[in-house]
Order: C-alpha cells, then sequence, then structure tokens
C-alpha cells in the first residue's frame, strides 16, 4: 500500500522460560504481526541465549536483581510484558525507570503488561468458609479498597501511581489458578517450564502423605482458567496496545470503551470457581485409581502437616472470589471450565 508505514514494536518479555511468560512469548512468536516485533528477552542460562536467538528471540543474560539492566533493557522498549516475579517491587520499579526514561527520550508513551493475580482478594478462611464477596474488574471503587498489605498490592500500586504520571500506561492481568500443561514452539524446544503451581503442588503434598489433603474443610472457593486461555488474554491486550501504537501514524479507531490502563486497567483472568474440597476430592479418585490410597475422602492437613509442609504460610484455605467482567467486556472468550479442570487433575500424575 502506497504510504504505508510498518511499524516495528520493540517488546521487552520477561519470565520466557516460566508458565505463562513462555506460553505469551510462544504466542508472539506464532502472531500474525510478528514480522513487525523485536522481541527482547532476559534469561538466566547461557546456553539459553543461543537457543533464543536461533529463533528470532534477543536474548540477554541476567536476573531479577540486575536492576541497572533492567531499567536499560525497559528504555529500549515500547511495550514491556512482565512475567516473572509478580512481587519484586525493587524490579517493578526497575522497568518503570526504564520506560519513564523511554518517554522522554521519544515523547511516546511507552506500555507495560504487569503480572499479579488473584492472590491479592485473599482472605483467612483457613477452609472453613465460602465468602460472599465477589470482586469485578470492572468495579474500580470495589478494587481500590484493597489495602496495601495484600499480596501483589503494592506493586500493583506502584504501577497505577506511574500511570497517573503519565508517562507509562499499565495493564495489569491477575491470573487466578491455573490449570493444564502449557505448549508450543517453547515447550517443544524445552525451554519452557510447561506446569502450572498449585493443584501439581498438592498432588505431591498428598502422595507423600498417602492422602488427598485440603486445608481445614476445603470450603473456600477460587476461580480457575486454564493456561491457553490466560495466554489469549495477554495477546488481547497486546494486540489492543499495538493497534493504539499504530494509530499513532495512522488515522484513529474507535476504541472499546472498556479497555482502559492505571486505575482502571486492571484483567482479571478467570473462568468459573472451585471449592478447595473440589479439588482434593479429584486428587483423591484420581489416587485410590492408581493404587496410591485407599480412600478418596481428602483429610485435612494436621499441625504437623502445616510445620512441615507450610512453614511459611499457605493460601491454598483462602477465598479468592472474582469476576473477569473486563476481561470479557474487551473481547476475551475462554474456552475451558471448572469441569474442565476437575477433569485435568489426573493428569497432573503424570509428571
Amino acid at each position: 500500500m502506497p504510504g504505508h508505514i510498518t511499524i516495528k514494536t520493540h517488546i521487552f518479555l520477561t519470565g520466557a522460560t516460566g508458565y505463562i511468560g513462555g506460553s505469551v512469548l510462544s504466542r508472539l512468536l506464532s502472531h500474525p504481526l510478528s514480522d513487525t516485533f523485536r522481541v527482547t528477552v532476559l534469561v538466566r542460562k547461557q546456553d539459553q541465549v543461543s537457543q533464543f536467538r536461533s529463533m528470532g528471540v534477543r536474548a540477554v543474560l541476567g536476573t531479577y536483581a540486575d536492576l541497572f539492566l533492567l531499567q536499560e533493557l525497559a528504555a529500549d522498549a515500547d511495550l514491556v510484558v512482565a512475567c516473572a516475579d509478580a512481587d519484586n517491587e525493587d524490579a517493578a520499579k526497575a522497568i518503570l525507570r526504564g520506560l519513564k526514561d523511554r518517554h522522554e527520550k521519544t515523547g511516546n508513551v511507552p506500555s507495560l503488561v504487569h503480572t499479579s493475580g488473584t492472590g491479592v482478594l485473599i482472605d483467612n478462611a483457613g477452609g472453613m468458609f465460602a465468602t460472599d464477596t465477589i470482586y469485578s474488574d470492572l468495579d474500580i471503587p470495589q478494587l481500590e479498597s484493597l489495602p496495601i498489605t495484600q499480596p501483589h498490592r503494592s506493586v500493583d500500586l506502584t504501577l497505577v501511581n506511574a500511570d497517573s504520571e503519565g508517562y507509562v500506561r499499565t495493564f495489569i492481568v491477575l491470573p487466578s489458578t491455573i490449570y493444564g500443561i502449557a505448549t508450543g514452539s517453547l515447550v517443544d524446544a524445552g525451554l519452557q517450564n510447561p506446569f502450572s503451581r498449585q493443584i501439581p503442588a498438592l498432588v505431591k503434598l498428598s502422595l507423600e502423605r498417602g492422602r488427598a489433603g485440603m486445608v481445614g474443610e476445603g470450603r473456600n472457593i477460587w476461580p480457575n482458567v486454564h493456561i491457553h486461555d490466560v495466554a489469549d488474554l495477554y495477546i488481547l491486550i497486546i494486540d489492543y496496545i499495538v493497534a493504539h501504537n499504530a494509530d499513532r501514524h495512522n488515522r484513529p479507531r474507535t476504541p472499546n470503551p472498556k479497555f482502559e490502563h492505571g486505575a482502571s486497567g486492571f484483567y482479571f483472568g478467570e473462568n468459573g470457581e472451585h471449592t478447595l474440597r473440589s479439588i482434593s476430592e479429584a486428587i483423591g479418585h484420581a489416587m485410590v485409581e492408581l493404587g496410591k490410597a485407599k480412600d478418596s475422602t481428602p483429610t485435612p492437613f494436621t499441625d504437623e502437616e502445616f510445620r512441615k509442609y507450610f512453614p511459611n504460610g499457605t493460601s491454598l484455605g483462602t477465598n479468592s472470589r472474582c469476576r473477569a467482567d473486563r476481561s470479557k467486556a474487551i473481547g476475551w472468550k475462554p474456552k475451558r471450565t471448572t469441569k474442565d479442570m476437575l477433569a485435568s487433575i489426573k493428569h497432573e500424575f503424570k509428571h
């Protein structure tokens, strides 16, 4: 097309070898606009550098402790997708400093998609009750009522405050209990961890104690979401950001009014919910089928087991209830449900 300008989007992604970050990166590499992306990742191992480079990804050796490096890489990016440590405030601030440098240098406003989690909503139910409080990502006053002492909240607010200063647009994705085994080019290459954390950890502990375990009576409720659906949400948000950046150079288009950033830029990742007991019961049934237990009924972890398995405490017995109203309003269409999550648990015994 005469006069058409191809805009290169510089993307810096952290957590590229992780469960979430690797899934997002795989989507970026197979994206219809992938030839317009210049992707940089931060990796811990030298052999990973050459592997990523062979896939067309610029890989830099380093960790979240390398704050000056984080700042430098962010300063070279139009968009940062942070999928590593949700609670590393020093790293988040280093990335923000880099994005501020970017803004001051170019005059453009870069974007940051940050991974938080619905752990920000937890209570202290101890598995004994379900809460009636359900948060919506469209109800900003309700979200603003969350105290800074909640998990992830301090970093989330640091991002929101940075957005209010005008040098960055922040988008915070809050996945819930993610399940399913990740697939894609990075898993095939042996670069990405394909497994989630919460359910496999409970499977492991249940196998160790010889019976499915739970906290208290397992009445507490959490949302759930499949890893492929989570990756869809990230890509949808990235697509909006890339389209917005392109519109600076071409004719403006009408944005989705629910696609917001900063104080309103929270996006829950959930498509159904479950009680802890339902997960423990599914684990128990699988254990009986595999000859690993004689009784499928889960039992509460004892005080001694708490000291052994959870010396720093656990969120397993908490409530975290939410609805992904904003995520779905911008066009996110998760496919897998709680039924799929419960059916997937038996597959967690195979690794």
